[in-house]
């Protein structure tokens, strides 16, 4: 909360008293956690005056300073950009691509986390020895080992009531801090590694997961979401004047709503989407899936809900069985191609874009080193000259389905382009420019006339941040555009990125049944609403309710609408449904 002043600017001093009172119960489970071993280490110490214990206490205490250290100053650091506490996402991002992985920020901000990590392991280490190492005359061995023993570890099992957290039906968990409406007092409650630890813990057994109904009543529930047959074969309006468009997917890093319409005074940023937004398709109730990419791609590509507590990413076992819309475009004949000016093995991409069917994929590597210039390799302008010009000069098999994925728009914000003074605004203005230069040019190709581009971002949008309302941060744009698009027309139905897998392949004459979460947002027969998830959350959305719920704290934390709280059993039953599937992929 000192670090972060700026967000509690708000806050009492009576709130900083609860937020340490309310997070005291997760501090006294990892204590209990981190004691157990050098308890053990103690009830052996009765029967042996051993030097070797004394230096594997040093080493245990060493260590687990270390690691303290580090959690709480890579949470520190990361909670600005990511707005929830630390989980094992981090872990998963580095190992993939250390590069990529500390692309956002300056090479000082990581050298300052360092030396920084270092001082506060020292210090812990110095508290530890101090109390818990230093041994000023040797240890005397008590006469009654037996009962020493047995009362040591007696105190030793005590350790399991804060670890369980009492004596409760539920265990420990995040949802014990969770007191205020204000989510950034809950989060500050939160002890970082209790919630790494948790997040670590709960990788795996998805079936367990989020069992928040009656399994039956689960199923009755995902029935009445799921998409529903067409009323009649012409019900459904054709946006298309041909079935089988080359097509083109652009998914913008970071992009939000906000930046297509005036918010609180910024200026006009996304000048090319709001124009292509006016030539073709708009789609104006749409929300990203989820808060970063590897996550947000799975929801475009597969029609595949992310995940609150993990990434199915992680998993390419299980990404092998996913659906994708390049594997049944591919085939319908499509020819595929992915392009990425950044690490196509960043959290695990390749192996998810191969699985998808999906050969041809461009990627940093394939940029000169003079053309990467920017944190994330090959800035946006540069890929798609590259683009354009295999496009130009190869010889394509059409109809064909490539994806253009940008990234100048993530942090850092270091873009070759300035036409705004506002940092973040300004990278934002670029991708924009690129996206509106790569359309003028495709345009004077022949390919024009029988091709759809898809432009939506790839997960919640990067400005404004942060943003206390989920259901802000969401609303992503989803525009079509080509040649192929019969007329220009603004869609207001509600829906997220796991719907564009049902909607394309519909509008192609292609089946779409085995995407199971996805659905048709022109069928009229089906219910439409617009789901998302972040580590702590889910959010459902339609017209008439608008709702949020915190997962580590079992409440609502938005509801709006003319009927509240009519999503709530609804889109429970979605997440459920959905770790169901994960646990059988």
């Amino acid at each position: 909360m000192g670090y972060y002043h700026e967000l509690y600017t708000t806050a009492s001093w009576s709130d900083y008293f609860s937020v340490m009172w309310h997070g005291l119960p997760l501090d006294l489970s990892l204590a209990g956690y981190l004691t157990a071993i050098p308890s053990l280490l103690l009830i052996v110490s009765a029967w042996t005056d051993s030097g070797i214990l004394r230096h594997i206490r040093q080493w245990y205490f060493g260590i687990i300073a270390f690691i303290m250290a580090s959690i709480f100053i890579v949470d520190l650091g990361l909670y600005g950009f990511w707005g929830f506490r630390l989980d094992t996402t981090p872990i998963f991002y580095f190992f993939t691509s250390p590069k990529d992985a500390i692309a956002s920020v300056s090479i000082w901000f990581i050298l300052l986390g360092l030396l920084t990590m270092l001082i506060y392991t020292a210090i812990l280490y110095g508290i530890f020895y101090f109390t818990l190492i230093r041994e000023k005359k040797p240890l005397k061995i008590p006469y009654h080992r037996q009962n020493v023993s047995l009362v040591l570890l007696l105190l030793t099992a005590a350790l399991f009531i804060p670890i369980r957290g009492g004596f409760s039906v539920s265990t420990m968990n995040l949802s014990k801090v969770y007191f205020s409406q204000n989510q950034r007092i809950n989060h500050a409650a939160i002890n970082p590694a209790f919630s790494f630890m948790y997040s670590a813990t709960h990788q795996n057994n998805f079936d367990k997961q989020y069992r928040l109904m009656d399994p039956k009543k689960a199923d009755e529930l995902f029935t009445q979401i799921i998409e529903k047959p067409a009323l009649a074969t012409d019900s459904i309006p054709q946006l298309l004047n041909t079935q089988r468009p080359n097509i083109i997917f652009i998914i913008l890093e970071s992009f939000s709503t906000h930046l297509m319409e005036s918010f609180e005074g910024q200026p006009n940023v996304a000048v090319n989407l709001d124009k292509l937004s006016k030539e073709g398709i708009l789609f104006t109730n749409f929300y990203a899936n989820s808060f970063r990419t590897d996550r947000g791609l799975v929801s475009v590509i597969s029609g595949y809900p992310a995940q609150p507590s993990t990434s199915i990413m992680k998993y390419p076992e299980k990404t092998e069985n996913l659906p994708s819309i390049p594997r049944t475009l591919k085939n319908a004949g499509y020819d595929l191609g992915y392009y990425y000016g950044g690490d196509a093995d960043f959290t695990n991409m390749r192996s998810y874009l191969v699985s998808a069917g999906i050969e041809k994929i461009i990627s940093e590597k394939d940029f000169p080193l003079s053309e990467r210039t920017g944190k994330w390799g090959a800035q946006d302008h540069t890929l798609f000259q590259r683009f354009l010009k295999d496009l130009k000069e190869e010889k394509l098999k059409e109809p064909f389905f490539k994806i253009v994925q940008t990234s100048s728009s993530h942090e850092p914000f270091e873009v070759p382009f300035h036409r705004l003074d506002h940092k973040v605004l300004n990278a934002f203005a670029y991708a924009d420019s690129c996206v509106g230069d790569f359309v003028k040019q495709y345009k004077e190709t022949p390919m024009w006339k029988n091709t759809l581009i898809v432009l939506v971002p790839d997960h919640l949008g990067g400005y404004p941040h942060p943003i206390d309302n989920p259901l802000e941060g969401h609303t992503i744009p989803l525009i079509m555009i080509g040649g192929a698009i019969k007329e220009p027309q603004t869609i207001d139905t509600y829906a997220s990125q796991i719907d564009i897998a049902a909607t394309l392949l519909s509008q192609l004459g292609l089946p779409h049944d085995e995407f199971t979460f996805s659905k048709n947002i022109l069928n009229p027969s089906s219910p439409h609403f617009g789901y998302f998830t972040e580590p702590s959350l889910f959010g459902i959305v339609t017209p008439e309710n608008q709702l949020v719920f915190n997962l580590d704290a079992n409440t609502i934390q938005v509801d709006e609408g003319i009927t509240k709280g009519a999503n709530l059993e609804k889109g429970k039953a979605f997440l459920q449904k959905l770790y169901d599937d994960l646990a059988k992929r």
